[in-house]
């Protein structure tokens, strides 16, 4: 398995975050908005802690920062297995789809 690093890591938490973003806004119901904003709000301060290395670090092997976003792995298998009741336009359930396995893989790397 290729190590993961910090700037895939980045890469791949802001492209989940544009993602999160619009499903946020499509989620009908109430419940559903909350546990994405939640899970945006972690990952908003992973990348912050992630910001703050230097450019020369980002060929680092990655390894989750923020106390709650190594807890957030539970929220993003939710995510992930209620994708098409949670979401309702289904081209950006698609694309959680397809990133949300990448972001998973992120708890695996220390």
């Amino acid at each position: 398995m290729d190590r993961v690093t910090v700037a895939d890591a980045v890469k791949s938490l802001e492209t989940l975050l544009q993602i999160l973003d619009n499903a946020y806004w499509e989620a009908a119901e109430i419940a559903h908005k909350d546990a994405i904003y939640d899970i945006i709000s972690v990952i908003h301060m992973e990348t912050s802690e992630l910001a703050k290395l230097s450019v020369e670090d980002h060929y680092m092997a990655y390894e989750p920062i923020t106390v709650a976003f190594r807890s957030s792995h539970g929220k993003l298998k939710t995510l992930q297995t209620n994708v098409h009741s949670w979401v309702n336009r289904s081209s950006t359930a698609r694309l959680l789809e397809a990133e949300l396995p990448a972001t998973t893989l992120l708890f695996n790397q220390h």
